[in-house]
């Protein structure tokens, strides 16, 4: 009778072991939705659409991106957080969907820790971009008018109080000037009303550049010139310390109760697209650093922002 009942529980074990197994093996079994918070064409869109084309070579899962957009984001991370926990809808957000909930005054808890943040895909460095022909083509040019203006000098990027409004506020309070924020529908647009002349400056990333001649950069967030654009200054060469380590980083997060073997899942294959020659070339061209943190650094660089946006803003006074 022991010897029965032990081959009993030896059975079982090895049931639930090759239950577990293939549960891990298959997911996914489904589409998996990648959710943009931008217009098609926007640069997290571009983003997450190279980085499914790439996967490709890893992974044979379907994938269909959708693009809900909305309040910096707001829309597509409640859209996401309206669907089952089962890993199957997974968001693309950026460090300004942080910023955005932190300046909306939205709960933390009910947006930002009902996701996982799964898998960051890279660190883009931020910087000020100025027409390359215009009055304004320097930082020494831009600092020397807003303190002519006193408060009145413009300055323009998406979304207010997304990640380039709280740089531009970073800056203002570094630098010692005072402006005001213009947000646009979308990059190109602000960039569009920087080279018309309706902003003296675009705040964004060096990528943003990329297929639009007459732009350059003014001040760049790093502690050292990027290869890729020689000409472009460091604020601290420029004399400003405290904005060396001003990033855009782009990822994927899931709703919290989602499988384990789902967001591991997410976690490798990003491991493996990090690795890509194809991938690795695509976002170094323009100054992009490749990573391939998973949850734990992830979470942290996402509480690490938490804590910069939340200063900054009750600096400023925009949060009490």
């Amino acid at each position: 009778m022991k010897f029965r009942k032990s081959i009993s529980v030896v059975l079982l074990a090895g049931v639930m072991a090759l239950s577990a197994a293939c549960a891990f093996a298959a997911y996914p079994e489904r589409p998996i939705h990648v959710v943009n918070y931008v217009a098609p064409g926007g640069l997290m869109d571009v983003t997450s659409r190279k980085f499914i084309s790439i996967a490709a070579k890893y992974t044979d899962a379907t994938f269909v991106v959708e693009n809900v957009t909305g309040a910096g984001g707001l829309v597509g991370l409640g859209h996401v957080l309206q669907q089952p926990a089962d890993g199957y809808t997974v968001f693309a957000p950026t460090t300004a969907v942080v910023n955005k909930v932190i300046s909306s005054k939205k709960s933390v808890d009910e947006l930002i820790w009902s996701m996982e943040w799964v898998a960051m895909l890279m660190r883009d460095p931020e910087c000020i971009i100025g027409a390359a022909e215009g009055e304004f083509n320097t930082f020494e040019k831009v600092v020397a008018d807003a303190k002519a203006k006193n408060g009145a000098q413009l300055w323009s990027g998406p979304a207010p109080g997304g990640n380039d409004h709280v740089l531009a506020l970073k800056v203002w309070d570094t630098v010692g000037i005072k402006g005001k924020w213009v947000p646009y529908k979308s990059g190109p647009e602000a960039m569009m009303g920087t080279i018309s002349g309706q902003s003296v400056a675009y705040v964004g990333n060096p990528a943003d550049m990329a297929g639009r001649p007459g732009y350059k950069i003014l001040a760049l967030c790093r502690a050292e010139r990027l290869p890729q654009f020689p000409d472009a200054p460091t604020f601290k060469e420029l004399g400003y310390e405290g904005l060396d380590n001003e990033i855009m980083w782009r990822g994927f997060a899931i709703k919290k109760g989602a499988p384990e073997e789902a967001l591991v899942w997410w976690e490798n294959l990003n491991k493996k697209v990090a690795a890509d020659p194809e991938w690795r070339e695509y976002l170094t061209r323009d100054g992009i650093e490749p990573v391939d943190w998973g949850r734990d650094k992830f979470t942290e660089q996402v509480k690490t922002d938490i804590e910069t946006a939340t200063n900054m803003l009750r600096k400023v006074g925009m949060l009490k």
